[in-house]
């Protein structure tokens, strides 16, 4: 039977549909526990958009991220952080295109919206050493006190050859295009939800 033309092709479909199975049997196994990890993930990455707050470790992420946390209304999908009940800032969510995959991440912005108080970043896969430099505290530490821009350009990465305004910090020597396609992504996000502040502001009224 194994001289047959047909039996390979039939041989290949079956381990084929076997393997397969299994791999799709698999991956729905997983797909709440991969769910619960990238949400752990990301509530991590909203506390340490807040250098004042303790992250603590992996098990108690979502009850401290609870506790300070609340879902905004604004159409962004950002949350309100909460101090003694009063609100101290704002968790901004921004995801986009880094130069080799996306870029997922959190900013953390004052309650009267013209400071950044930290950033974070929870998905990224550029290039380790270069890119990938983003998730250091050297280059993330910039951010902390920086003043926002307008809402057409509330913050700039600029070489490091050129003295950044209050509102731009440095980018990462030989990271270009990286450090580029985070300014966008993370303009795009702010400028987006500080519009929606701002009208919310003016509805308010």
């Amino acid at each position: 039977m194994k001289d047959k033309p047909w039996f390979a092709v039939a041989y290949m479909f079956v381990i084929t549909v076997f393997f397969s199975t299994v791999l799709i049997g698999f991956a729905r196994l997983t797909q709440d526990r991969v769910i619960a990890n990238e949400q752990v993930m990301f509530e991590r990455a909203v506390l340490e958009s807040f250098p004042e707050i303790d992250v603590p470790p992996t098990p108690q992420v979502n009850q401290r991220f609870s506790e300070l946390f609340k879902k905004s209304d604004d159409a962004a999908g950002a949350f309100v952080y909460l101090k003694d009940g009063q609100i101290a800032g704002y968790a901004v969510p921004l995801e986009g295109k880094g130069f080799w995959a996306p870029i997922r991440g959190v900013v953390g912005v004052s309650k009267d919206l013209t400071t950044i108080l930290g950033i974070s970043f929870y998905d990224q896969n550029e290039t380790p050493g270069l890119g990938a430099r983003i998730t250091e505290a050297d280059f993330r530490e910039q951010f902390e006190g920086l003043t926002v821009g307008k809402i057409e350009r509330p913050i700039g990465i600029r070489p490091p050859s050129v003295s950044p305004a209050d509102n731009e910090v440095h980018a990462i020597s030989g990271a270009t295009q990286t450090c580029v396609r985070l300014e966008v992504l993370i303009n795009e996000a702010l400028s987006a939800w500080l519009e929606a502040m701002n009208g919310r502001e003016v509805d308010d009224e």
